[in-house]
């Protein structure tokens, strides 16, 4: 069995001593090729190139980040773009994630285990024993998503730590909720909604200052506890969206409240939500932050999402 292992340096919670030991193990249980990543969007190539040469498994050491560039390689490989009938899952490697981001939404919301050296004896003892998990993925236009895709302020939000991480500053649940609410107080016009959700056959939702959509549950993690917007959220089922109207502090005060203290599932006038959509358009009035997993990909007016069922196989 042919396997690349596609790393990223600059990997939150792995070290060089780390790496070594997890090449080591995968070298016990597959032929491997090791890549490392030298700049964003490069294991998006990596992992298309593996797809494309025949490689059975893909597997990554990094955050969601790497993951989802590596989904986006196996997802835009000739070999998924075959125009052959059935799944697509069937055709491309198996995808096997080790943890080393500082939140590992995607690996956690699978089950896996957050330590990297957990996280390395489940993908060994699923590639032995021929284990793996069909799911579902979102698709946002023409880019992929695994566990979740934003535009407002939850984007604003991710595209604020971000500066501040190129800065030096290390990601870690403080920094989000001071960018959180900084960007809610500073970042964005709370007060002109400019989002709108078109559905297929329906009448749109409009004046929304906030769009995310869910691919599984929950929607993120904050330490280790997770937060849920739409907690039946599932990678079996369609996309899960929740909105919020305009974004006064009160009824926000109260979303947020219900977010920390019942851990999600939050109600009321300014929340809308929908669940196991198939497909639908978000339209801006004007430019808003872009989000897919957890990364900044800059402002739209207008993105299409698609739910894609049995689109990837991934071990367990």
């Amino acid at each position: 069995m042919r396997a690349l292992l596609v790393v990223n340096p600059r990997a939150t919670t792995t070290s060089e001593r780390s790496r070594d030991v997890l090449v080591r193990a995968l070298r016990s249980a597959v032929d491997l090729t090791v890549a490392y990543t030298e700049h964003r969007g490069h294991a998006t190539r990596l992992a298309r190139d593996a797809a494309e040469s025949g490689v059975d498994v893909v597997v990554t050491l990094g955050g969601d980040g790497t993951v989802n560039e590596a989904v986006n390689g196996l997802l835009t490989a000739s070999t998924a773009l075959g125009g052959l009938p059935g799944p697509i899952a069937g055709r491309l490697p198996a995808l096997g994630v080790v943890p080393g981001g500082s939140t590992n939404v995607f690996a956690r919301a699978l089950g896996l285990p957050r330590d990297w050296a957990d996280g390395t004896s489940v993908i060994l003892d699923g590639i032995r024993d021929g284990r793996h998990r069909v799911i579902g993925l979102g698709r946002a236009d023409d880019r992929w998503f695994t566990f979740t895709a934003g535009l407002g302020w939850d984007a604003a939000t991710i595209r604020q730590v971000e500066r501040a991480r190129r800065r030096g500053r290390t990601s870690t649940p403080s920094l989000y909720l001071r960018a959180t609410f900084g960007q809610f107080l500073t970042g964005v016009d709370r007060k002109n909604p400019a989002l709108t959700v078109e559905w297929p056959g329906e009448t749109p939702d409009t004046l929304l200052s906030t769009v995310i959509v869910q691919n599984t549950a929950p929607w993120t993690y904050v330490g280790d506890r997770p937060v849920h917007l739409n907690p039946d959220a599932s990678f079996d089922l369609g996309l899960d969206v929740a909105a919020l109207r305009k974004l006064s502090i009160p009824s926000s005060a109260r979303t947020v409240t219900q977010l920390a203290w019942r851990a999600g599932d939050p109600r009321g006038k300014q929340v809308l939500r929908r669940h196991d959509v198939a497909e639908f358009t978000v339209v801006a009035s004007r430019p808003q932050p872009f989000q897919l997993d957890g990364d900044y990909l800059g402002d739209r007016q207008k993105v299409h999402f698609v739910s894609v069922p049995s689109a990837l196989r991934v071990i367990c």
